[in-house]
C-alpha cells in the first residue's frame, strides 16, 4: 500500500503562511486541481458548502508543495483560535551543510537564510554560537509565531 504524508497547520491566514513557507522551504504554491481554475471553483465542485469556504483571498491556494515531488505536501488550515503555546513539533532548515563544512561557512549560510526569511515575515527568537561546539544556529518564528530553527 502506498502512503503520501501531508503536514497540516492551523493557522489564522493561510495566504500569508504559503507566502513565507514556500519561501522559507523553497515551495511553490499549489496549483487548483486540473479541471478548475480556481481552489475556490474545486471546493465548490466538490460539495463543500458556501459558508465553509475559506474567508480571505479564496482563490489563493492555501497549500505549497515541493516542485521537485521529494518533500510533503504543507496545508494551512484556517481555524479560529490563534496560537496559544510553544510549538509540540517545529521545521528544522538544516542549510549549514553538515559538521564537514567549516563552523564559519555553516554560521555564514545560517545567516544569510536567517536574513533572507526576517525580510519575508520572520522573527528571531534567539541565536546560538557554541564554537567549542562546532555549532551554530537560530531559533526563529513565523509571521504567526510558529517556531523553527534555521541550522
Amino acid at each position: 500500500m502506498e502512503m503520501t504524508v501531508q503536514l497540516t497547520i492551523d493557522c489564522s491566514d493561510p495566504q500569508k503562511m504559503v507566502a513565507f513557507w514556500a519561501e522559507a522551504l523553497g515551495y511553490v504554491p499549489e496549483p487548483p486541481p486540473v479541471g478548475h481554475a480556481t481552489w475556490r471553483a474545486y471546493w465548490a465542485a466538490a460539495g463543500v458548502p458556501k459558508e465553509e469556504l475559506p474567508t480571505g483571498a479564496g482563490d489563493v491556494p492555501e497549500s505549497i508543495i515541493d516542485a521537485a515531488g521529494h518533500g510533503p505536501r504543507v496545508w494551512f488550515q484556517q481555524v479560529p483560535e490563534p496560537k496559544a503555546a510553544k510549538n509540540r513539533w517545529h521545521f528544522d532548515l538544516k542549510v549549514g551543510g553538515g559538521p564537514d563544512v567549516p563552523l564559519d561557512v555553516r554560521a555564514q549560510r545560517v545567516r544569510a537564510t536567517v536574513d533572507r526569511l526576517v525580510g519575508a515575515g520572520a522573527t528571531v527568537l534567539r541565536i546560538r554560537e557554541e564554537p567549542d561546539m562546532g555549532f551554530y544556529a537560530a531559533a526563529l518564528q513565523d509571521p504567526e509565531g510558529n517556531e523553527f530553527d534555521v541550522v
